[in-house]
């Protein structure tokens, strides 16, 4: 705007305009095409606020060819008279003030979306040229403004489709004038107003999104009963025309953002409550002084759960959308929750839900919602109106909401009792798979953590880096793990110890295997995995070796470590890498005659054993006396230990293998699940017992 545009008489108004122009983004969020909607907004919502006082039914929107839009409506129109303070017309206020509006005392509005008063004004002040109309007192009145001062173009005499923003534009400069340009018959009212948007200030590409116009204007239908709204789009040289009127309401509302079949009906739920509250009020000497004033908030619900788990939740205050929420919607799903907790523990041996607590997102799954609030004066964070403030809506939205279904739950209707009873068996089923969602998660997370982790320090590794050629000892004890430490081969060889019987995996969750220490420290010194992610390439070692006593425990160990590899690491067994050493039960040392070393025989059942005497007395040899029986393998030297078990000269090992895996799955369920029948009976068979000697 040059200099020459400015006037004495206008400065104040320019001034107050300017910090507009200046930050935009204050007042309308941004200047891209959201930016663009939200001023349209401001206009269609104070033609919406009419309609809610009862002034006018019909809203009609204009999107014409030259990216202009107009809006028009049949309600009360902007005042003309002179507004004494300012000596200026109501339109010429409503549209340079900022903080001016018929909002701001009690007497034009109960309640309505506009709060802060700088809705026109701002639009004005972001627009290129705005022109409106006003039928009132029989005659149409007019006035127009250039980026928010009020002037005369050339155009004003021409039809409305010849108007330009750049035709030549005459400023007032001592008075301004509302001309009268029509005659109107006694009793018709409205207002239109038409503006281009100012390209100075909006972004390059920025355009009315008729889309997002529709799906509003829908929306308002809906939350103002009775009312039309009526677009058409008359750009890109093709007519598109939209109106809607819906006399059902919130309710109406609902069914239609259903996005899944009912569950239950559309319950409604009103009620009101009166709250007090300090505002600032400005009197007649120009004062603005601090005034406790006693309020009234409508509270009207729409909700139905449906079968499918998307929540759908909109909450208004005055019809204005609060997408980010507020103490509404806090309330909503205050009293929500706490009521449908209270029911769940009243019902927690039907529903069998023991001590877990119900959380939001198992009440909301499936819900649609459709929450409005009415009160004079909201406060509002910001003027786009995105979240209410008003702390006292919270408590009355969440009573009401508490109140009404309580009435709903004990009503003696069937359909009443057979809704409720759905609700509940949906949320506490809800529950329960979040509650196991969360527990494989960690489980899953702590399987994670376990395969990338370090090593565990009693781990006592060996040196080469050729898996091939490796071998991991897993040892039972400490005691066994000393004297193999001792005997083993540093190279090639390492140790892990474990700490008597391990946890049997066939009976045990996944969760609870990887919180067993020795099974998590197995899995993650071999270090392919576990279970569906076990890798065989990247496992550590070439063999792994069960060397556990030669004792009915150490048999247990060594089926309960196969039972932990075949559950989890299958492919170690069928690859051949898993063994079981062969420890020897007893030492027998033949004493030869004169300074011949006396001579050790080894034996590993005690069948070898009285074969070896038998053999020694034929032979005429004698033998210490008692004969050496290990009870474990910590009761061998380190130099017996790797002679008979470590040492690959002379060791034995057992090769674990699977040839039939089908057979093996079920051998392991007969031994090692949960059904103990079928193991008596495994049992009994085959030590050809008699049953009726059992003592069972």
């Amino acid at each position: 705007m040059s200099s020459a545009d400015y006037s004495a008489r206008h400065l104040s108004v320019l001034e107050g305009l300017e910090a507009v122009r200046k930050r935009p983004g204050m007042y309308i969020g941004s200047t891209d095409s959201r930016g663009l909607m939200h001023c349209l907004w401001e206009i269609i919502d104070n033609s919406v606020d009419e309609a809610l006082g009862g002034f006018g039914s019909d809203i009609s929107v204009l999107l014409h060819a030259d990216n202009s839009v107009e809006v028009r409506d049949t309600a009360r129109g902007i005042p003309v008279d002179i507004e004494p303070k300012t000596g200026l017309s109501g339109v010429e206020v409503v549209f340079t003030k900022l903080h001016a509006g018929g909002k701001f005392g009690s007497g034009s509005y109960a309640a309505s979306g506009g709060l802060h008063g700088v809705g026109a004004s701002v639009v004005n002040a972001l627009s290129e040229r705005l022109d409106v109309e006003v039928d009132r007192d029989g005659k149409t009145w007019a006035m127009s403004f250039h980026r928010g001062e009020p002037g005369t173009f050339a155009d004003s005499g021409v039809t409305a489709a010849d108007k330009r923003p750049d035709a030549p534009f005459t400023p007032y400069v001592s008075n301004s004038e509302l001309r009268v340009v029509g005659k109107v018959a006694k009793g018709v009212t409205g207002t239109r107003i038409r503006y281009w948007a100012d390209p100075q200030i909006f972004t390059k590409g920025a355009g009315f999104q008729l889309e997002e116009l529709v799906d509003r204007a829908r929306q308002t239908a809906f939350l103002v009963p009775g009312l039309g709204i009526d677009i058409l789009d008359q750009r890109g040289g093709v007519e598109h025309r939209e109106t809607f009127r819906f006399a059902g309401g919130i309710a109406e509302f609902a069914e239609f953002l259903a996005p899944d079949a009912p569950l239950t009906g559309t319950w409604r739920i009103q009620g009101s409550g009166a709250y007090t509250e300090t505002v600032p009020v400005l009197q007649e000497n120009g004062h603005m002084v601090a005034t406790e004033l006693s309020r009234q908030c409508e509270v009207d619900v729409a909700l139905r759960w449906g079968t499918g788990y998307d929540s759908v939740f909109r909450s208004f205050v005055n019809i204005i959308a609060t997408p980010k929420g507020g103490t509404h919607q806090a309330g909503f799903e205050q009293g929500l929750m706490k009521f449908l907790r209270a029911e769940v523990e009243k019902n927690a041996r039907r529903l069998k839900v023991g001590s877990d607590k119900l959380e939001k997102e198992d009440i909301l799954a499936g819900l649609t919602a459709v929450l409005t609030v009415r009160l004079p004066e909201p406060q509002f964070e910001g003027q786009t109106k995105e979240v209410l403030g008003t702390p006292a809506v919270r408590a009355i939205v969440a009573s009401t909401v508490a109140k009404a279904m309580g009435e709903i739950f004990a009503s003696p209707k069937r359909d009443d009792k057979a809704q409720s009873a759905l609700v509940l068996d949906k949320i506490v089923a809800e529950m329960k798979s979040r509650i196991s969602a969360r527990a494989h998660k960690e489980t899953q997370r702590r399987k994670n953590a376990l395969e990338s982790s370090s090593l565990p320090a009693k781990l006592v590794d060996c040196r080469t880096s050729d898996v091939a050629n490796s071998e991991l000892f897993i040892v039972e004890g400490d005691s066994a793990l000393g004297t193999a430490k001792l005997g083993r081969d540093s190279e090639y060889q390492a140790l892990l110890p474990i700490r008597g019987k391990i946890l049997n995996v066939q009976k045990a969750t996944v969760s609870d295997m990887l919180s067993n220490a020795e099974c998590a420290s197995i899995i993650q010194v071999i270090g392919a995995g576990s279970g569906r992610s076990f890798d065989l390439e990247q496992a550590r070692y070439g063999k792994v070796i069960i060397m556990a006593d030669a004792d009915v425990d150490g048999a247990h160990i060594r089926t309960l470590l196969l039972t932990l590899f075949f559950r989890y690491m299958p492919d170690m067994i069928t690859d051949g890498r898993v063994y079981s050493a062969v420890p020897p039960l007893h030492r027998v040392v033949v004493i030869n005659p004169g300074s011949k070393p006396n001579e050790t025989i080894y034996t590993y059942s005690e069948a070898e054993l009285q074969a070896v005497l038998a053999s020694l007395k034929k032979a005429g040899k004698r033998y210490q006396d008692p004969i050496q029986r290990y009870k474990g393998l910590g009761e061998m030297d380190a130099d017996q230990l790797a002679e008979t078990t470590m040492s690959r000269q002379h060791r034995t090992l057992r090769r674990v293998r699977v040839d039939d895996a089908e057979m093996a799955a079920t051998v392991f369920e007969l031994l090692m699940g949960n059904d103990v029948a079928p193991r008596k009976e495994f049992i009994i068979a085959g030590q050809g017992l008699d049953k009726s000697r059992v003592d069972v």
